[in-house]
């Protein structure tokens, strides 16, 4: 068996453990007795369980990772922040056991792969929405509030018998959010404080398209930017 064959058997084995018998149940011995593999061909692959696990994780956003890359963008950036809410919401109901392992038990500074490309997924929905300018707060607090709420909501989803979940508790928690971060789309042409910071989040997120600046004018004009948006 080579050794791609043979990473696919472990991550195989564990990921059916996962699902049968829950975190708990997956110890390497069982792992490489499923997998029938010797112990140390799954250190030399993974280095040690968690980086197994790791590995488990990102091999099962995939799917929900190429779905979410795949949305086409309707045209209001907001709404497709909601359409990326629910998918991800809709990822960890139908695999609780991954998303439990992914997001249910944080490590600081760590994180496995997957959960890296779904951060930079959120990350681009949120920059079209500054784009539009239809940010009211930076990008990167936005970004980490909806990570927070959403996965706290999805988690709680989770922790609930199926027959007790109230769905519509998670659409206010989703709908409280984007309030909470977005400008509604609006003609008039009355200018608001919200609306100067609204314009300040937007000419930020271009900043990098600029090309008539030099580095040192973008660098300024991003100090600049960012004094309005904090103030």
């Amino acid at each position: 068996m080579s050794s791609i064959n043979k990473r696919e058997a472990i991550l195989d084995a564990a990921a059916d453990l996962l699902a049968r018998e829950g975190r708990d149940a997956v110890s390497t011995r069982a792992i490489c007795k499923a997998a029938g593999v010797q112990a140390p061909i799954l250190y030399r692959l993974f280095g040690d369980k968690q980086g197994l696990l790791d590995a488990v994780a990102s091999r099962g956003l995939m799917a929900y990772l190429a779905e979410k890359r795949n949305l086409t963008p309707s045209g209001d950036p907001v709404e497709d922040l909601r359409r990326g809410w629910e998918l991800h919401v809709g990822f960890g109901l139908a695999e609780p056991t991954l998303y439990s392992l992914i997001y249910g038990s944080p490590r600081p500074g760590t994180e496995p792969d997957g959960a890296k490309q779904a951060a930079e997924i959120l990350a681009g929905l949120v920059h079209r929405v500054a784009l539009a300018g239809r940010l009211r707060v930076p990008e990167e607090r936005a970004a980490r509030v909806i990570h927070a709420a959403g996965r706290g909501t999805t988690l709680a989803l989770i922790a609930t018998p199926e027959a007790e979940r109230d769905m519509d508790a998670a659409r206010i928690v989703r709908e409280a959010v984007i309030h909470a971060i977005t400008e509604p789309a609006t003609t008039g042409s009355t200018r608001t404080g919200d609306d100067v910071v609204a314009g300040a989040i937007t000419l930020r997120a271009a900043l990098g398209d600029l090309k008539v600046l030099s580095p040192s004018e973008s660098q300024l004009l991003s100090d600049w930017l960012d004094r309005i948006i904090d103030g």
